[in-house]
Parts: C-alpha cells; sequence; structure tokens
C-alpha cells in the first residue's frame, strides 16, 4: 500500500527554478522521513528535482508523467 503524502504542492505552471525552489523550502520545512507529493509539469524537473534529492539525502520513491504532468513521492531525510 502507498503511504499517504504529509507534504503536497502543486507546483503546475511553474517553470524553473521556481518547482525546484518550493520543493526544496518544503523539504526544510517537514519533519525526517516525511513523505511529499510534487505536481508539476516543467520538463526540466525530471533532471532538477531528482539532482536536489540526491544532494539533500532525500530518497525519491517514485516519479510518473501523465499527459505533461510529472508526480514525484518523495522522502525527505532522516536526517532532516
Amino acid at each position: 500500500m502507498e503511504e499517504e503524502p504529509i507534504i503536497k504542492l502543486n507546483l503546475l505552471g511553474f517553470l524553473c527554478p521556481i518547482p525546484v525552489h518550493e520543493t526544496r523550502r518544503a523539504m526544510d520545512n517537514c519533519g525526517p522521513g516525511q513523505m511529499l507529493e510534487i505536481v508539476c509539469d516543467d520538463p526540466e524537473t525530471l533532471h532538477d528535482i531528482p539532482a536536489l534529492c540526491d544532494r539533500l539525502g532525500a530518497e525519491i520513491r517514485s516519479v510518473a508523467e501523465d499527459s505533461g504532468e510529472i508526480r514525484f513521492l518523495i522522502r525527505a531525510s532522516k536526517d532532516n
């Protein structure tokens, strides 16, 4: 069973650098190991958000793309 995200961000219509900046802000404000759901439509996020997660030690649980919308499920770093 998939875990319910604690923090949900709808970043549809925003272009770089806003999706990465808002994702970073959300990760900075969530507790260790909390789940985040990020929905965006900027194709650059397919590279930028995984790079951000790698730098912060967060785990990308899934990435799904449907009709131009990209949905990331991310578990924040346990050291957050």
